[in-house]
């Protein structure tokens, strides 16, 4: 008979020898450090401690942002300005719903970001332990997400928490970037795994490529159209194209224009730009696009604003205008308008294509293009020149944006809310530095701006940021500025302060002679709320501006200081120019008289 004692030695040697095991937070937070996240923006909650407490020995900066809007949107502005994706740490229940508008608001801009939510433990699944949302699923708070994000992982087993989180990354950049929720129940985050456990890196991506022919035929069609375009979108940007864009409209001498989103993809100052289309755009570039006779569209969803809402008579006109729509994403491609030739690519690559193979086709002759869009540009820019010096206050809102311009260097970054901020820097405000614009444009949210220069400054410590807001931005979450203060981000705010809505005040007023809802006031007069005296309470500098004079040489010294710096400045109400449509004039109407 077998000696038990040998044959229990025997079994012992053949086993593998155990592996060390480690808390799953702590070798995450190492993960994220391996893959290049520098900085997460969040809130605590009971349900990430073990996050927060590994976050606290790691070299990956968290920002408590106080409220879970804010720190999307920061996210959201450090993933625009750096091109890596936004990472950001959510608690369960409240602190994800919170955070709801800032992820819907990347998704709508195709900004890579990657939300952590803790939840409730896996294990009180459905029994309605503290916080959870339950109503029509036991622990279905990542539903809340469904329709936005690109991909949900709810994480079933602590053991699948390095492999979500290799393709949470991933996915937040492949194809068209987006926003990727993870949602993990606490329990998960203080598991012990192998400490090899997170082994996979996210792969590297080849974008989509258009082939050598098909860019031969998009160069000869362009070269040999009466009157083609170029329409940039947002993807110009998201691909680092602007160089190829740049080439691609000199080579062929062909006009640009672009959308909101594509601002600053050719510089304002180059002679083939004629500028923003749509309501709040040109009326060269949306001329120009309204009779063209092909456009080639680059990167963009044709959103309403952009389009006139796609009333033929106002912006663009297809058909008859032939299109040639590249996109990365293929749903996009007929959405809104059908496409003779759709092209599923990554931007940069396809225009830099279709630049060498413009470089052998006859070259056109369109000698009057330039000047056209000069005069154009010019004659339109016309109608504000008085405004932009006027010595008016309240200070003109164009003398806001000529003061600002001068003040804020040709590479610093410009971040905008909603609202005159937005569609006026989009219409007027010279952008010569690609990617130096940031703004939301799908969702269009109040409260982006102010919150989104973090993350822009964050990314981008040696650049000036500046975030040109509403006082309906500002003081819907002013508790951006102690962040600031706490993060030591220099960013400076202009608040726009007209003690209201003011572009929806003005779409009231226009059509039915009232302001109702739209502003801030306390017995019929407005309230103005001293915004650089909460400033300076929560340690930063405060600037109330009281004459025009005083705005430029304020914005100098901000920049200058090394400190956050909110700068309040009356504006008075005075509508943006639209030289577009928008259907909403359409439908709003006064009542019967009674």
């Amino acid at each position: 008979m077998a000696d038990p004692q040998a044959v229990r030695f025997e079994m012992d040697s053949l086993e593998s020898p155990r592996k060390e095991n480690q808390i799953a937070a702590e070798q995450l937070v190492t993960y994220l450090e391996n893959i290049g996240v520098e900085v997460i923006f969040g809130l605590c909650g009971h349900t990430v401690v073990q996050m927060l407490d590994a976050l606290s020995r790691s070299r990956i900066r968290f920002i408590t942002t106080r409220h879970e809007q804010l720190a999307a949107h920061a996210a959201d502005g450090y993933a625009r300005a750096s091109g890596k994706p936004g990472v950001v740490l959510l608690h369960v229940g409240p602190g994800l719903t919170n955070s709801i508008t800032g992820l819907a608001n990347a998704a709508l801009d195709s900004i890579p970001l990657v939300a952590i939510a803790g939840d409730v433990q896996s294990y009180y699944h459905g029994r309605h332990p503290h916080q959870e949302i339950n109503i029509h699923l036991d622990g279905d708070q990542f539903e809340l997400c469904r329709p936005f994000c690109k991909r949900i992982y709810r994480v079933g087993r602590s053991e699948d928490l390095p492999r979500i989180m290799e393709r949470a990354f991933h996915l937040s950049q492949a194809g068209r970037p987006g926003p990727v929720l993870v949602d993990v129940p606490m329990d998960f985050f203080s598991a012990d795994l192998p400490v090899d456990a997170f082994n996979l890196k996210p792969s590297k991506l080849a974008r989509p490529a258009v082939d050598s022919t098909t860019a031969e035929y998009i160069a000869s069609e362009l070269a040999s159209a009466r009157s083609p375009v170029i329409f940039a979108g947002g993807g110009v940007h998201l691909s680092s194209a602007t160089a190829e864009l740049a080439a691609l409209a000199e080579t062929l001498e062909v006009p640009v224009a672009h959308s909101l989103m594509g601002k600053g993809a050719l510089p304002d100052s180059h002679p083939l730009l004629a500028g923003a289309t749509g309501y709040w755009g040109t009326p060269i570039a949306n001329e120009l696009c309204r009779t063209a006779d092909l456009i080639l569209a680059v990167g963009t969803r044709f959103g309403e604003t952009d389009c006139s809402s796609w009333d033929p008579a106002f912006t663009f006109d297809i058909p008859p205008t032939r299109l040639i729509h590249i996109d990365i994403d293929p749903a996009e491609i007929g959405r809104n308008y059908p496409a003779e030739l759709g092209v599923v690519a990554d931007a940069k690559q396809a225009l830099s294509l279709i630049v060498e193979a413009a470089k052998t086709v006859k070259l056109p002759s369109r000698p009057d293009v330039r000047a056209r869009i000069a005069a154009g540009r010019a004659e339109f820019a016309s109608n504000w020149r008085e405004q932009r010096t006027s010595d008016e206050f309240p200070m003109r809102p164009e003398r806001i944006l000529a003061d600002v311009r001068k003040a804020l260097p040709e590479d610093g970054y410009i971040v905008t809310d909603v609202g005159w901020n937005k569609n006026g820097v989009g219409q007027q405000f010279p952008i010569n530095v690609p990617g130096t614009f940031i703004t939301p444009g799908g969702l269009a949210t109040m409260g982006f701006g102010h919150a989104a220069a973090l993350g822009v400054k964050y990314a981008k410590p040696n650049r000036p940021v500046l975030a040109l807001v509403g006082d309906g931005c500002f003081s819907n979450n002013m508790s951006v500025v102690a962040t600031a203060v706490e993060a030591k981000l220099p960013v400076v705010w202009v608040v726009m302060d007209n003690a209201s809505f003011g572009v929806i005040g003005n779409i009231e007023n226009r059509h039915l002679d009232n302001r109702f809802g739209t502003t801030f006031e306390v017995d019929g007069k407005p309230l103005h709320v001293d915004y650089a005296a909460v400033a300076e309470a929560s340690g930063a500098r405060g600037v109330m501006i009281r004459s025009a004079a005083e705005l430029e040489p304020a914005i100098r010294t901000a920049l200058k200081s090394g400190v956050p710096t909110v700068i309040q400045v009356r504006t008075g109400h005075a509508p943006t120019p639209t030289p577009g449509h928008w259907d909403i004039n359409n439908i709003i109407r006064k009542p019967n008289a009674h």
